[in-house]
Order: C-alpha cells, then sequence, then structure tokens
C-alpha cells in the first residue's frame, strides 16, 4: 500500500513571523520572510499617518476645476467653498450625496472624526487656510455620525472654537460641507 502522505506539505503561519510545516512525517517551525513594508503611501486613498503643515498639506486639485482640495495628511477630497445655505442633517446629507463639484460626483457629507481633521490647530478660527478654503463659516458643520446614545441627534463641529458636539437632526440652521473618499458604510 503507498503512503500518500509523503508527498503532501502542509504549512501553517504563525504568529511571530513563523511558519508550521508538516509533511505527514513531522512538524518542522521555520521563520517565514517578513512582510513587505510600504513607506511612500502616495496614491492610496486615505494616509492617517502624516501630520504636515498647512503650507504643504492642502493641494487644490485641478482635475476637479480647481473646486475641489485634496487634504494629504488624509487623502480626502474636500469642496474648495462649500455651501453657504444651512440644513437640517437629512438635507445636508441628501445636498452631499446629489452635489457635483468640479464635474465629479460621489460626494458625501463626512464622519465627525473626519470633519475634526480637516482643522489645524495652529490657525485661528475657522481652523482652515483661507488661502486654500473660501466661504467658511465660523458655524456650526453637521457630520453624518449619529449620537450612539440619541439617534434623533448627530454630532456636528463648531468651527469658531473647533470642537465637536451633538444637536437634533431636525435643526436647519447648520452648515455642511461635502466631502469625497473612503468611509465605514455605517455612517450612512
Amino acid at each position: 500500500m503507498k503512503n500518500t502522505w509523503g508527498s503532501r506539505i502542509m504549512i501553517i503561519p504563525l504568529v511571530g513571523g513563523f511558519l508550521l510545516a508538516s509533511s505527514g512525517f513531522g512538524v518542522t517551525m521555520v521563520a517565514a520572510a517578513p512582510p513587505a513594508t510600504q513607506s511612500d503611501l502616495q496614491g492610496v486613498t486615505q494616509n492617517w499617518d502624516k501630520n504636515l503643515p498647512s503650507a504643504s498639506r492642502f493641494t487644490i486639485l485641478k482635475d476637479f476645476n480647481s473646486k475641489a482640495v485634496r487634504d494629504n495628511n488624509t487623502g480626502l477630497v474636500w469642496e474648495q467653498s462649500p455651501d453657504t445655505t444651512t440644513r437640517d442633517w437629512l438635507h445636508a446629507r441628501l445636498d452631499c450625496l446629489n452635489k457635483n463639484v468640479g464635474g465629479t460626483t460621489g460626494w458625501r457629507l463626512p464622519s465627525v472624526a473626519e470633519l475634526k481633521s480637516v482643522l489645524d490647530p495652529s490657525l485661528a478660527a475657522p481652523f482652515v487656510p483661507a488661502s486654500v478654503f473660501t466661504g467658511i463659516q465660523l458655524d456650526e458643520y453637521w457630520s453624518a455620525t449619529t449620537d450612539a446614545v440619541h439617534p434623533e441627534a448627530a454630532w456636528f463641529v463648531f468651527f469658531p472654537l473647533g470642537i465637536a458636539d451633538v444637536n437634533f437632526k431636525t435643526l436647519s440652521f447648520l452648515h455642511f460641507w461635502c466631502v469625497r473618499g473612503g468611509m465605514n458604510a455605517d455612517q450612512y
């Protein structure tokens, strides 16, 4: 009777960079090659590992007819000049979803963490460079993030102070600023 185990090899990855190899006659632990590292994240949708100064942080995008700005810290693309009208939370989300900026669709309301991330605390209120963004109001801006404790409320960012808080979704006096980029599906 022929032994079929001798020709089969099973490899199981283990924590710590080792592999467990079995040929049916014994088990051998071998060191695995370390995973490849990526030091240049340029071109990746989101790069949350950067902390660039405002002078090099933002890039006005010509492909969007210079009406959108990439945040080189996060990879998110923001409207250069958000609409100055105010909306309730539902209509702010709908306006972003239906928005066309620089001939491009696919916009959305940002999460509260994304909205806070565009702020540069080294600048004066509204904490974004006036040489890059226009029309930013010293006021409250909706986020897509619903308050976990009170689902009838959503998070917003108060740009005069750069702080986040919650408010009822039915209030219609908050501004909105649309963004493009990857996100968690549970934000919508």
